[in-house]
């Protein structure tokens, strides 16, 4: 009965972020590698923020090229399950909290995200609130994630590589 009980709240958690933001979905590290090679190079010169990090493969393949990492995950179970698997790297920091309020730090270069449709336009406000705040262009590396109100630079097979400038009255994005 007791495996029950637990099954039960592992599966409300997990609905549970359903409703804020994008379902758990595993990253591959071949598709991983493939963006941070061919689309954007992830150098060690980098920050890298994972708006929705899960397990944190994403920022274990960025902390591996050099770049310094921050995962933001609002899943509990997903943020001790990144924990565990990044204690070797000392340029990953994990926080568990609602990317809805989230401020990236101001030397971030680039962000990188799995969203949904119902939230682009949403997520796209957010970021460039946060890029008009720090006051310098990020990267922003989307899986499957159309961000139609911006540039898109380039793609490579599910990911897009936008870049978001700060607001200025002549460029307006959004």
């Amino acid at each position: 009965m007791t495996w029950l009980w637990v099954i039960f709240i592992v599966f409300l958690i997990f609905s549970f972020v359903v409703f804020i933001g994008s379902p758990y979905v595993p990253s591959q590290k071949k598709y991983i590698k493939q963006a941070f090679t061919k689309l954007y190079k992830i150098t060690d010169s980098d920050v890298l923020v994972d708006i929705g990090s899960g397990d944190g493969v994403v920022l274990r393949e960025a902390a591996k090229l050099g770049a310094r990492a921050y995962g933001y995950e609002i899943n509990p179970l997903l943020i001790l399950i990144s924990r565990l698997l990044s204690l070797r790297y000392k340029k990953i920091k994990i926080s568990l909290v609602d990317f809805w309020y989230i401020k990236i730090p101001v030397d971030t270069t680039v962000i990188y995200i799995f969203s949904v449709t119902r939230d682009i336009n949403n997520i796209t406000k957010l970021l460039q609130k946060e890029i008009d705040r720090i006051k310098k262009p990020v990267y922003l590396i989307s899986y499957a994630g159309d961000f139609t109100k911006l540039k898109l630079i380039k793609k490579v097979g599910p990911y897009g590589l936008y870049l978001i400038n700060p607001l200025q009255l002549d460029k307006a994005q959004v």
